[in-house]
C-alpha cells in the first residue's frame, strides 16, 4: 500500500467541516427560555429597539419582555381623564340635577 498515493480529496472526505452553528433567531421577537437566560443584553437590548419579545417555556408563550415605554403606554397611568372625558361627551350633560336632602334627625346630648 505503500506505493500508492492517497486521493487528494481523502483528507476533504474525511473531515468534513461543519460550520460553527449560527445563532438561531427566532421570528417576531420570539425567544425560548434558554436562550433569553444565556443572552439577556440582547433580549432588553431588542425589547427597546424592536418591541415586545416573547420567551416561551417548554413550548408554551409564558412571559413577554417590553420595554418601560411600552408598558407605561400600554398600562397607561391612573387619572380621571377618561371619567371626564366620559362624562363630557354624555348626551345628558346640560341635564341638572339637584340631589334630594332630607332632614336628618338629631338627638340630645347631655354634657
Amino acid at each position: 500500500m505503500q506505493g500508492r498515493p492517497l486521493p487528494s480529496n481523502l483528507v476533504s472526505m474525511t473531515r468534513s467541516r461543519q460550520p460553527a452553528p449560527a445563532k438561531r433567531r427566532r421570528p417576531g421577537g420570539r425567544w425560548l427560555l434558554q436562550e433569553a437566560k444565556a443572552r439577556f443584553s440582547e433580549l432588553v437590548r431588542r425589547a427597546r429597539s424592536e418591541g415586545p419579545q416573547l420567551v416561551t417555556v417548554h413550548g408554551r408563550d409564558e412571559v413577554m419582555v417590553v420595554s418601560v415605554g411600552e408598558f407605561r403606554r400600554l398600562k397607561g397611568e391612573p387619572s380621571g381623564a377618561a371619567l371626564v372625558e366620559a362624562l363630557q361627551a354624555s348626551p345628558y350633560r346640560d341635564v341638572d340635577l339637584e340631589p334630594q336632602r332630607a332632614a336628618m334627625p338629631v338627638r340630645e346630648l347631655d354634657l
